[in-house]
Parts: C-alpha cells; sequence; structure tokens
C-alpha cells in the first residue's frame, strides 16, 4: 500500500455509510491487502478471489460485519510495487477479527477438501490444488504486504453507487513532522476539507476522507488524503477546485498556508497514487 492504500478506500467509497458518517466519532477501518501477481496470472487471482475470499466477505457484508470490500490496482506501475490489493472496511476492530477468523477457517476448509481429493485418475494429472497453493503460483508471496488503517475524517454521497460501479480512487500520502499530527489535522480540515466538501455536495467525488495507520507499520507515511470518483475528469476538477480556493485568498493568506503546511509535514516524502476498482461492493442501504 504504501504509494496508495484505498480506500480507496478506502476507501474508498463507502457510500452506504452516509448516515453514519455524518456522526463525529465515525471513524472506520480499512484492512488492505497488497499482492505481487506473476505476469499472465491476473484471471486465475480474479478467480481465486472470486471463490475464496468473496463467498465469505459477501457474508459477512449482509451479515452488517463488512461495510464495504473490493479489489483494486494502480493505475500506474513501479518496478517492484504491487499489482493488486483487495480490501474490505468494518467499523470496528471487532469485525476485523470476525473477517480475519472467517477467511482462515474458509482457506483451512478449502485447503483440507483439495488435500483429500487427492491425485486424479486420469495420467499425467497433476494433483487438486488448495487455495494455499494456488496463491503461491499465482503471485510471489514474499511481497505480500497487509496495512490497517482508519479514518479520522470521512464522508460520503447518500447516492449509492451503481450495482457495476469501478470507481477510482486518489490518495496523497504526507509524512507529518514528529508532534505535529494534531496541528496537521487541524489544518486539514481548515483549510482543505471546506473544498472535498463542495466537491461531494456538487456530485464530484463520491467519498473523501483523512486516514492514518491503525497499526503502524510503514515509515514513509503517517497521514493519506483520499477520494473517490466516477471517473477521471474528476481529477481535473479537483484540482481546479484547489487552484481556486487558493486563488481567491490574499497573497498574505496563500503564503501563511504554503508556510503551515511547509512547516508540518516532509515534503520531499510527500507522494502520491491513483487505484481503479476491478471489483467494488457496498453493504445495501438500511
Amino acid at each position: 500500500m504504501k504509494k496508495r492504500l484505498l480506500l480507496c478506500f478506502l476507501l474508498v467509497l463507502m457510500c452506504c455509510m452516509t448516515a453514519a458518517a455524518q456522526q463525529a466519532q465515525f471513524q472506520p477501518l480499512t484492512y488492505w491487502y497488497e499482492f505481487a501477481v506473476n505476469p499472465g496470472k491476473e484471471a486465475q487471482f480474479l478467480e481465486q478471489v472470486k471463490t475464496v475470499g468473496a463467498p465469505v466477505r459477501d457474508k459477512l457484508m449482509a451479515d452488517g460485519v463488512i461495510l464495504a470490500w473490493g479489489v483494486d490496482v494502480p493505475l500506474m506501475h513501479m518496478p517492484g510495487g504491487h499489482t493488486h490489493e483487495i480490501w474490505y472496511a468494518v467499523a470496528d476492530w471487532a469485525g476485523i477479527e470476525k473477517v480475519d477468523t472467517a477467511l482462515r477457517a474458509q482457506i483451512a476448509k478449502l485447503d483440507d477438501e483439495a488435500a483429500k481429493a487427492g491425485v486424479t485418475a486420469k495420467k499425467g494429472a497433476t494433483s487438486t490444488q488448495g487455495p494455499t497453493a494456488r496463491m503461491m503460483d499465482i503471485s510471489d508471496v514474499s511481497k505480500r504486504r497487509d496495512y490497517l488503517t482508519r479514518d479520522l475524517v470521512f464522508a460520503a454521497t447518500s447516492t449509492p453507487p451503481p450495482a457495476d460501479a469501478q470507481p477510482y480512487t486518489r490518495f496523497l500520502f504526507n509524512k507529518v513532522k514528529p508532534g505535529k499530527g494534531a496541528e496537521y489535522r487541524k489544518a486539514w480540515e481548515k483549510y482543505n476539507k471546506p473544498i472535498y466538501e463542495k466537491l461531494l455536495a456538487d456530485g464530484v467525488i463520491q467519498a473523501y476522507g483523512l486516514a492514518v495507520e491503525e497499526v503502524r507499520t510503514d515509515g514513509d507515511f503517517t497521514h493519506f488524503a483520499w477520494m473517490s470518483m466516477k471517473d477521471l475528469s474528476a481529477m481535473d476538477k479537483l484540482r481546479a477546485a484547489f487552484i481556486a480556493d487558493r486563488d481567491r485568498r490574499s497573497q498574505e493568506e496563500q503564503d501563511a498556508i504554503t508556510e503551515l503546511f511547509t512547516s508540518l509535514v516532509d515534503a520531499d516524502a510527500t507522494r502520491s497514487d491513483v487505484t481503479r476498482s476491478l471489483i467494488f461492493k457496498v453493504a445495501p442501504m438500511k
């Protein structure tokens, strides 16, 4: 994740959670699994997702545990980087445990069934593979990377996404200087959040957030802003909105904003990324 993470989620994109998002203390968790899929194995990877993990995540979403889940790929690729990420969002740590327990049980069950099936009767046929063995063939498991993030700020449109939605998500990663986290969030909410709110109200973006790692595993960033959109034309409107906001201010205020953010973050560590969704599901509106 590093050069991304989602939510979309982020995250992503949990449009069904708008009512809850209006509560100031609603700060969903998102679990990200990054995979480096071997060339030519992309279809097998998606089939593995659909036959192994999807039934578990769909069931837990129907039960109200999972709020949204999906599979994303980076729009731009980097040497040694991951190729796919699976993510799911839940309300709390109890949800993380339920998903982890259910997925481990599913994999163990299917691995056991494959082991019992043994070698087929046909000459030259290979042994039936369980999901663990298949994943080792499909991806470079040494490059597997997990992240658990929490949205400090989260908002989404009240309009549910269409069933065939495959949104894009942009991420902006910042490394906030030690001891400056509270100041950074305050500055972000004062100067950046209103722009995202207007874009959300105008339907330019479908969701946005400001997030951190819930379990700190990466030193390259401390905070990341994300926003989801139905197509990349929203990126032009996003850029224009930020330029317009700064341009309407006096030169003194523009300089003050620049100085403020410069004092709070390591500018050289700033990175951004864009992902597109291959699978995207949200819990139904209640």
